[in-house]
């Protein structure tokens, strides 16, 4: 039996959809190393952007089969005025090839590497591929909570794609035993006695009530033919029930040095790194809180726009932002409810009697609290607050320090941060 299925699904404008998500497949570690390459060309406000990369034509060929020429062949070239049959043609000297195979010849012609243009979901899908928050966990039922279908029995009704055969016989087989118990054991009384009469040497006498009898046994035999093989009370569905899972809920805490030891380009470095994962948050997780804390001498709560733009600044107290982001996260995200995180940038600058009770805030109030905590310190300078911190990373996997002193620095840095488990940086 021949069966012919048409795709009727719309792609829109793009008709090659399902091409390009394969080619993606096929060639996804040449594409991430074009991506990587692009990312060094252009500024951090251009991130979110497509992309037209370029994968050498060697990287994307593929073996095919070609039918060989073999035998004793004989070809005539029109219009050859050079040549007679058994010449033997000397090869061309160099610079007179075709350049291919990708190599340029000595005229300056060759093949150009494969462009391909990736859209800006798929530039961002590639950018942050084998990205994700450590540690994150499904912790509680959300407001609008997501479902998960799971089996729940049968029922009498649903759609007859879930009809259940066996269960369905076997109800309509116990139906028509019910039903029709009293009639068979009445016809069979009926039908043994009937025999008996039959098979008496002289049944004349008992000719009138043979006839009753068989009339009676043709009615309990019409009874039972009565009595439907499958009625609709019969089918059975499988049930599903959709039941409430727990979701991902969770919150990142951006705190960001302002103070006067950061100059524009120590700022610089610290806005790439969060505005690289800012992106990174709001494309990959749907339910996520960002919380921006600037601070100097003091910490303060501010908007996405006073974060990245605002010029305010002062003196150098770090211990601040660890306890606003401790008071906030206990005020407004329980840790039963929130996987909270946290990422800090600073220049290492910093009140020296402030760094030791940084340390303490962060092992005895944030830490316990988080699933993962990161530092990046956005100069080469060790000062005393990257060696506490440095030290009380080697206590606990939860808290990771970097240092990104170079715009070429901060991509990395954050890839290796935020890696997957069991990804390659």
């Amino acid at each position: 039996m021949f069966q012919q299925i048409i795709d009727r699904r719309l792609a829109g404008k793009n008709k090659s959809i399902g091409n390009r998500e394969r080619f993606l497949r096929r060639h996804k570690d040449q594409i991430r190393e074009a991506v990587k390459r692009a990312v060094d060309g252009r500024g951090i406000r251009d991130l979110a952007q497509g992309e037209d990369i370029h994968i050498p034509k060697r990287d994307i060929s593929e073996p095919v089969f070609r039918h060989g020429q073999g035998g004793t062949r004989d070809m005539v070239h029109p219009g050859n005025q050079d040549y007679l049959r058994g010449d033997r043609i000397a090869r061309p000297k160099g610079g007179g090839g075709s350049g291919g195979g990708g190599q340029a010849s000595d005229s300056g012609e060759g093949d150009d590497d494969f462009v391909f243009h990736l859209t800006k979901e798929e530039f961002m899908q590639v950018f942050f591929d084998d990205l994700a928050l450590p540690n994150l966990a499904r912790t509680t039922l959300a407001e609008t909570p997501e479902f998960k279908t799971h089996r729940a029995g049968y029922s009498s009704d649903g759609n007859p794609s879930n009809l259940h055969v066996v269960r369905s016989m076997r109800g309509a087989i116990g139906r028509r035993i019910a039903i029709g118990s009293e009639s068979r054991r009445e016809l069979h009384r009926l039908e043994t006695h009937l025999d008996h009469l039959l098979s008496h040497p002289d049944p004349n006498p008992y000719e009138a009530e043979i006839a009753p009898l068989r009339l009676e046994v043709e009615t309990l035999r019409a009874r039972l033919k009565r009595i439907p093989y499958l009625d609709p009370i019969d089918l059975r569905y499988r049930s599903r029930v959709r039941v409430p899972m727990p979701t991902s809920k969770a919150v990142m805490f951006c705190l960001m040095d302002v103070s006067g030891s950061m100059d524009e380009a120590r700022k610089d470095l610290a806005k790439r790194f969060f505005i690289l994962l800012y992106l990174f948050l709001t494309r990959h997780y749907e339910k996520i809180d960002i919380v921006f804390i600037r601070h100097h001498t003091q910490a303060q709560e501010v908007d996405e726009q006073n974060f990245f733009h605002s010029t305010e600044t002062g003196g150098t107290v770090v211990s601040s932002a660890l306890v606003l982001m401790d008071d906030i996260a206990r005020a407004r995200y329980p840790t039963a409810e929130w996987n909270i995180y946290g990422a800090q940038a600073s220049d290492g600058d910093n009140w020296h009697h402030d760094s030791g009770r940084c340390r303490e805030i962060l092992a005895n109030r944030v830490l316990p609290l988080c699933r993962y905590f990161a530092y990046v310190q956005v100069a080469e300078e060790e000062q005393n607050l990257w060696d506490e911190y440095a030290a009380l990373s080697e206590e606990t996997k939860a808290f990771a320090v970097r240092k990104a002193t170079e715009a070429s620095q901060i991509y990395p840095v954050f890839r290796d941060l935020f890696k997957k488990e069991g990804a390659s940086a």
